[in-house]
């Protein structure tokens, strides 16, 4: 009797214990495996933060703090298509030129308009190759057309001068940038509303980087375009980025300067309406 009695109670003793047992196993069980996820998560996190840093040399970092409210639209487009700078053909092929299929300013347009966008400014890119001969009338009806489309608060006509690098170089706060030139055809009854634009902008770029602009080029008489389109629209500007001698970085330096202008002068201009 007593040995029976001494069963059930160790069987007893069993089943008050199991459930305790089973819930202190799998406890143990899932700690183990919380660990494992951990691990793993920080292991994903990682190699993202290791993929993210390796950037092309191409895409260009917004070098300034972006408008705070800008909002406009811009159209870009390339009377002279092929305009290409030594350094960057150089640096590229190996080859030294001023002219070039694919390595040419429409590539600078393009970072141009990603600063632009940064900035909060809505930017169409017309990238149609004209042949040089008579340039500024072959672009001008398909710019016309995009004039037609849409209202744009700023058109440039973007260009590589010809001067060198002594001439379309500044220093600031141990930078280099590619100095930029505004070029006013005279020779349209409007004229002068282009240059106040250009002047706005100008001014806005020196306030960021003072000595980055030249003077103002005033065109007319023989040998000369005289409009270069901008009887089409007061806000079309023909900018002059850099010469033959400037590099990738100096040229992608003074991009984000250019866009960030932009940005302030058609801010102002939104503020002035209201």
């Amino acid at each position: 009797m007593k040995k029976t009695l001494q069963i059930w109670g160790t069987l007893i003793l069993f089943l008050f214990l199991f459930p305790m047992l089973i819930t202190t196993f799998p406890k143990g069980q899932s700690a183990k495996s919380s660990n494992l996820v951990k691990e793993s998560t920080y292991m994903v996190y990682a190699a993202n933060i290791l993929e993210e840093e390796i950037v092309p040399e191409t895409i260009i970092e917004p070098a300034l703090e972006p408008a705070s409210v800008t909002e406009g639209k811009a159209l870009l487009y390339f009377t002279h298509f092929h305009e290409a700078f030594k350094p960057v053909t150089q640096a590229r092929e190996g080859k030294v030129t001023v002219s070039h299929q694919t390595e040419n300013i429409t590539k600078f347009g393009e970072k141009l308009k990603t600063q632009l966008q940064f900035n909060g400014i809505e930017t169409d890119m017309l990238a149609v190759e004209v042949p040089h001969t008579g340039a500024y009338n072959a672009i001008r009806p398909h710019v016309k057309k995009k004039m037609q489309e849409k209202k744009y608060d700023l058109i440039i006509d973007l260009h590589r001068d010809s001067a060198g690098p002594d001439i379309t170089t500044i220093a600031f706060n141990d930078e280099q940038y590619a100095k930029v030139a505004f070029v006013i055809g005279m020779e349209h009854s409007n004229f002068e509303r282009n240059r106040a634009n250009a002047v706005l902008l100008k001014n806005e770029m020196e306030l960021l980087v003072p000595g980055i602009t030249r003077n103002l080029v005033m065109k007319h008489g023989a040998n000369v375009d005289g409009k270069y389109n901008q009887d089409l629209d007061p806000s079309l500007l023909v900018v002059e980025l850099g010469g033959i001698g400037n590099t990738e970085d100096q040229l992608n330096r003074t991009i984000a300067v250019l866009a960030k202008a932009a940005a302030t002068v058609i801010e102002n201009s939104n503020r002035a309406e209201y």
